[in-house]
């Protein structure tokens, strides 16, 4: 694509206005400008993952051209395909990256890779707005610079917290003092769109039982058998950041490690490592379809809505490769519910009604949050998800 010059760039910028109604295209401004800090004349690569494997809606990159080009950038994209249990960066995608000024992932590949060694001086972004309809709801027009201010808000919330208690309606109760890392590197240096999640809190000084109703994969690699699903809820049992066992019906338990020995062993990882937990700070990231039409997008898409808390384990990095999710978690810090049936109060933070009177438009998501998680779309068919 070529770079769109006018006379008029700088008034078409000072239009560039995310505070309007919803819509796709101020949904990718929103990603291009608060996130991406992008200029006219920057070069931006697209990389892309192809429609056939079923995460990526071509429409997506579409619409992020156009609203680059229409910025002023040059735009560049480039097909990455999707590597299930081995990710890494091409020559050719290397030498791609070494000619664009801001990278953006609509792929996994960026999501796979984003706790590696990523190229210097790029911005490289990691957009978990997949589909054309993301873009277009709250999720992707809530103001990214808010969410940046509720995340870091979270953080030191979390960081001064002498004790937090993490409970469920099935029956998740798990305590401990958050040991938080705050430094750069305790965090993903990617940039991610929408920003969806607090930084991971260490698991090693949490210590109780967690409730799941099934297994699945934490968007590391990919494997065959990526869920399975319990017949009743399956409680496993965390001591200081350990997995000691689980507790339930026979033949759930006994799936439930069959699981970890397979995907252990596959990857020679450590088994019983958890390795830290982390819930959605993102009210209008709604998942309307049925969650196990595609659980890869489903993992990939709705962690960042306040209803799911979830835990890496099965390998002592992030994300590991085994995902535990807690639905509707109740999370209070030194007896403040800061989350409260999977309504995340940003009220009950300091600044926080300062942070919601600034940005009124997030205020209004926080007021209406999408309860969409992808349970309530069970009885969908598939062909919703195309």
């Amino acid at each position: 694509m070529t770079r769109a010059a006018s006379s008029s760039m700088t008034s078409m910028i000072a239009s560039l206005d995310t505070s309007t109604a919803p819509t796709p295209e101020a949904g990718a401004r929103n990603l291009l400008m608060n996130c991406a800090q992008a200029r006219p004349g920057e070069r931006l690569l697209i990389a892309y993952e192809p429609p056939e494997f079923g995460y990526c809606e071509p429409e997506a990159v579409e619409l992020v051209a156009q609203v680059a080009v229409a910025m002023g950038m040059s735009v560049i994209t480039h097909d990455v395909g999707f590597n299930p249990d081995n990710p890494k960066f091409s020559p050719a995608l290397l030498a791609r990256v070494e000619q664009a000024d801001i990278v953006l992932f609509l792929a996994r590949l960026g999501d796979q890779l984003r706790f590696s060694n990523m190229p210097e001086g790029k911005r490289i972004i990691v957009s978990f707005a997949v589909r054309r309809a993301l873009f277009a709801s709250g999720f992707g027009n809530g103001d990214h610079r808010a969410f940046l201010r509720v995340k870091s808000a979270v953080n030191a919330a979390l960081d001064s917290a002498q004790e937090v208690r993490i409970t469920c309606p099935l029956g998740t109760d798990v305590r401990g003092r958050p040991r938080m890392n705050l430094a750069p590197g305790g965090d993903t240096l990617i940039l991610r769109f929408p920003m969806s999640v607090f930084t991971p809190c260490p698991a090693h000084s949490f210590s109780g039982r967690v409730a799941l109703g099934f297994l699945t994969g934490a968007g590391a690699r990919y494997y065959d058998d990526y869920t399975i699903e319990f017949d009743a809820p399956l409680h496993a049992l965390l001591h200081e950041g350990r997995l000691t066992g689980f507790e339930g019906n026979a033949r759930d338990v006994a799936r439930a490690n069959a699981q970890y020995d397979r995907v252990a062993g596959q990857f020679g990882i450590a088994r019983d490592f958890v390795h830290s937990w982390h819930a959605g700070i993102h009210p209008a990231c709604g998942f309307p379809w049925d969650m196990r039409a595609n659980w890869e997008l489903w993992g990939g898409v709705a962690f960042g809505n306040p209803r799911i808390l979830h835990f890496h384990t099965c390998g002592a990095y992030a994300p590991g490769e085994i995902s535990w999710n807690v639905f509707d978690p109740t999370v209070t810090l030194d007896g403040v519910a800061l989350y409260d049936a999977g309504v995340l109060h940003v009220d009950r933070l300091p600044q926080g009604p300062e942070m919601l009177a600034q940005y009124p438009e997030v205020a209004a998501l926080f007021r209406a949050p999408d309860r969409a998680i992808g349970q309530e779309a069970r009885h969908m068919p598939t062909e919703a998800m195309e």
